[in-house]
């Protein structure tokens, strides 16, 4: 008997749903010829420029759709989750943008520019976006464990790394951008509204996407890197936000806490 843990256990991890619904379900819908079956979406929403425009709007707004549900069925309102959110719906609403050639290939990008904006603007505040992004990945913790995290976070040797762990974060955000926008440009080269469009569209989704998160990885853990830096410089090397039980001790053997 399969007990429910076993279950949960062999349950398809979040990661796959996400390509899924943001990446692979899209290419789909964009194929002009779907897995060599001969048919398409947009000759089934009316075929030519038509039926290219409903199949691209579909393709676009599906990963919305599933970023959108992901929020309001797990109620996950974190901090990290919203902007996700929010970057999902500026991606949404720009689909009605029809354009092709370099706007497109800006327009693609516009998430990453987005960011990069939100995450400079951050500095200027008490809250710079990696301490959010830490902040967050902190609410399941015990509130002993969070309230050393939070003391930490404070100290002004690390709130200074926080800084400039949101500038690399944000600087790489706007070179992610511009790689994927030159990539663009140079794969999406059809018309709005043809087949071609379409199917250069999921090219560089293909592509792109692969490449892009990987940038975006980089930069999250040359920023981690560097508070990590700053925690170890402060509190020593046993010291690691990793490790809030270890953090905790660590305060009060300094009498922080």
């Amino acid at each position: 008997m399969t007990t429910p843990a076993a279950t949960k256990k062999s349950s398809v991890p979040k990661t796959v749903w996400d390509l899924i619904f943001t990446l692979l379900i899209p290419i789909l819908i964009l194929s002009p010829n779907i897995l060599g079956s001969g048919v398409s979406v947009a000759n089934l929403m009316g075929g030519g420029t038509g039926g290219n425009v409903r199949a691209y709007l579909i393709a676009a707004l599906i990963p919305v759709a599933y970023v959108a549900w992901d929020i309001l069925v797990n109620r996950n309102v974190s901090p990290v989750a919203l902007l996700g959110g929010a970057a999902a719906l500026v991606s949404g609403a720009l689909a009605f943008w029809y354009v092709d050639g370099f706007w497109y290939a800006v327009k693609d990008s516009a998430r990453s520019y987005l960011t990069a904006i939100f995450a400079f603007v951050s500095i200027a505040t008490a809250y710079p976006m990696f301490r959010i992004f830490l902040d967050a990945a902190s609410i399941a913790e015990s509130p002993e464990h969070r309230a050393s995290t939070q003391v930490v976070m404070r100290d002004p040797g690390v709130a200074r790394a926080l800084v400039q762990a949101t500038l690399v974060f944000g600087l790489v955000d706007v070179l992610g951008g511009v790689v994927n926008s030159v990539a663009n440009y140079h794969i999406v080269v059809a018309k709005f509204g043809t087949d071609a469009f379409n199917a250069q569209v999921a090219q560089a989704n293909a592509v792109m996407r692969v490449p892009g998160l990987a940038v975006s990885l980089i930069g999250a853990g040359v920023g981690f890197w560097l508070v990590q830096r700053a925690v170890t410089a402060r509190y020593g090397a046993g010291a690691s936000l990793l490790e809030p039980e270890k953090l905790t001790a660590r305060l009060q053997e300094t009498g922080e806490r």
